[in-house]
């Protein structure tokens, strides 16, 4: 008698165990043809052009499925640059004498990426980690520094890592049953986006600022309800987009800037996410 994991007895064979059958045949030329393969364990047959729907699908359902069994209902985001060094760590992305000025002197938003997850986490452990658990790209930099924050308080967190042309690996910092692989950017965006409760946002480079014109696309057009969206670091974002000169031309509504908040420290970021959600 089969037990399903979920859902009770079956009278069917799981397909587990019909795939151990399958993969246990004799070998034949007729068992060995790819056209005998099943078809969910045929990997030249789920990357052709035509099952992209199909792994679109599945891409959705395995972060889906495995974030509702831990029972992780709500996010914090933090997005920002890989580039960053953690203070007194190496420029390794430098091209130039300027370059490593700068990225020495804006490892402080790696310190400050890192406490503002440790705070994000400790409340979370109030919940039993469901609500407000740190999710980043997965990466090095600030992406690194809020994992670590939370691995500081013995918290989880999540990774959501995609496959890229440079070889790249998950930091050592995001939990392992919870570090994830994408293959589209889409569908990574939105395990991003559908549980969050705040974004906050560190300097970064162009893949920072997709996801901040994304999350700010989707509140604006009301795609999105409001959560907070904080820009770490005034100075570097007033600097590197100009959202008052964007009401002033008309190409955004007035007030549409004040969608974001800023902060320069961890504890400015926590404070305006108790604010928005009345957090005592």
């Amino acid at each position: 008698m089969n037990e399903r994991k979920e859902g009770g007895w079956t009278p069917l064979p799981h397909s587990d165990e019909d795939l151990q059958r399958a993969r246990s045949v004799p070998h034949t030329p007729q068992t060995q043809s790819p056209a005998y393969r099943l078809a969910w364990d045929d990997a030249d047959f789920l990357t052709q052009r035509d099952l992209r729907p199909v792994r679109l699908q599945l891409e959705l359902m395995k972060p889906e499925m495995i974030l509702a069994e831990r029972g992780i209902r709500s996010t914090v985001i933090l997005f920002g640059g890989a580039r960053i060094p953690e203070p007194g760590g190496e420029a390794w992305a430098a091209k130039n004498e300027v370059q490593q000025k700068n990225l020495e002197a804006n490892s402080k938003y790696y310190e400050e990426a890192r406490r503002f997850a440790r705070l994000c986490s400790e409340h979370s452990a109030t919940s039993r980690y469901r609500e407000f658990v740190i999710v980043t790209g997965g990466g090095p930099g600030v992406m690194e520094a809020g994992n670590r924050g939370a691995a500081d308080v013995g918290a989880p967190s999540i990774g959501l890592n995609i496959v890229l042309p440079h070889e790249q690996a998950p930091n050592l910092y995001v939990t392992p049953e919870l570090c994830f692989n994408f293959h589209y950017f889409a569908i990574r965006k939105m395990h991003f986006i559908m549980r969050a409760k705040a974004v906050a946002i560190f300097p970064g480079g162009f893949g920072t600022m997709d996801e901040f014109f994304e999350t700010l696309t989707l509140i604006q057009t009301g795609r999105m309800e409001r959560v907070p969206v904080i820009l770490f670091g005034r100075s570097f974002w007033e600097r590197a987009i100009d959202l008052d000169f964007l009401a002033e031309q008309g190409t955004i509504s007035p007030g549409d800037q004040h969608i974001i908040d800023y902060a320069d420290t961890a504890d400015e970021a926590w404070d305006c996410i108790k604010r928005f959600y009345e957090i005592p």
